[in-house]
């Protein structure tokens, strides 16, 4: 087995030694500065380390541990369209650096090329994994399509909010591992399991995620804080707070909500004053507990599993 910095290492090798084409280079220079800007390289690392613990060949799974990383950049490069997010990881989001339209066709160009290394895969398994990473990536557009509806209703329940996440996030993530765990020619029951553990661990990553945006240190987080609450995002921390909030509290957070309001710092305070006031901070901190013991469970008849399982502590902890 490797360190999980040796993986990253790995990693951003691989990744700085993928070539593009010079020309037109308004269409690539973007592709390499979204990957530039680097980030914790969870789901190409969780498929090497997947392949690893199960007695694989890691340079086997490189090529679609890529494709991964580099279809999840694609996702964000879209989502920070869609958000209109200013700040990726300390820098400028491709559609500022450049424009919306350049931000939509190099996404566009970056889910090509995620899926040309997937088809890298070694030709035994490459059915199996192309099928679930095609899989995966639909999922995702529909975890997407429901994070845009939600802005839009009013009847979003916490279970569907999971649902969301689930497909928008945390599926790649178990994706990510059952990749490694099938190139490595583990049995179907050990990929089952160890796809469910990366979903469950996908949930309270992206949980802390939600945490983080409003309670977060934007020094670490890399981005701005309070987005979601500027956004009125049916977070779980939203979702949960419109359930428990009574009288001028609820109203006061739905005025909060459905207002424009001058000061954007001053909404991102008062609302995360009400969250506070709630107990929302420690529900969603309960949650994450909740799903990360569960994932835990998956790996029970999973061999050499001691360093994922700290790996996924530290993705549930951090704060950043």
């Amino acid at each position: 087995m490797h360190t999980v910095e040796q993986y990253i290492d790995i990693i951003n090798k691989a990744l700085e030694n993928i070539t593009y084409p010079a020309e037109p280079s308004g269409l690539y220079a973007p592709v390499k500065y979204q990957l530039d800007m680097g980030g914790k390289r969870v789901r190409p690392l969780l498929a090497l380390m997947a392949c690893d613990m199960f007695g694989g060949n890691i340079n086997n799974v490189i090529s679609p541990a890529l494709g991964l990383e580099i279809f999840h950049n694609f996702t964000l490069l879209h989502d920070d369209v869609m958000d209109n997010a200013d700040i990726r990881r300390g820098r400028a989001t491709v559609h500022k650096a450049w424009s919306e339209n350049t931000a939509i066709l190099s996404g566009d160009a970056m889910q090509i090329i995620a899926t040309q290394k997937i088809a890298e895969t070694p030709v035994e398994v490459l059915k199996e994994v192309l099928d679930l990473y095609n899989t995966t990536a639909l999922e995702i557009c529909e975890g997407q399509q429901y994070d845009m509806e939600f802005e839009e209703r009013d009847d979003v329940s916490v279970e569907g909010y999971i649902e969301m996440i689930r497909l928008k996030t945390a599926v790649l993530i178990g994706c990510a591992l059952k990749t490694g765990a099938i190139v490595a020619h583990a049995t179907s029951a050990q990929a089952d399991a160890i796809y469910k553990f990366g979903v469950n661990i996908g949930l309270a990553f992206q949980l802390q995620d939600d945490y983080l945006d409003v309670y977060g240190d934007p020094a670490k987080f890399g981005k701005k804080i309070g987005g979601d609450i500027l956004n009125n995002k049916k977070t779980y921390m939203l979702i949960s707070a419109l359930t428990i909030a009574q009288g001028k509290e609820k109203e006061r957070l739905q005025t909060l909500i459905s207002r424009e309001i001058d000061s954007p710092e001053a909404k991102i305070a008062e609302v995360t004053s009400i969250y506070t006031s709630l107990g929302i901070d420690k529900m969603a901190k309960d949650k994450i507990e909740e799903y990360s013991l569960k994932a835990l469970q998956y790996l029970e008849d999973i061999p050499n599993s001691d360093e994922l399982k700290k790996f996924a502590h530290s993705l549930t902890t951090r704060q950043l």
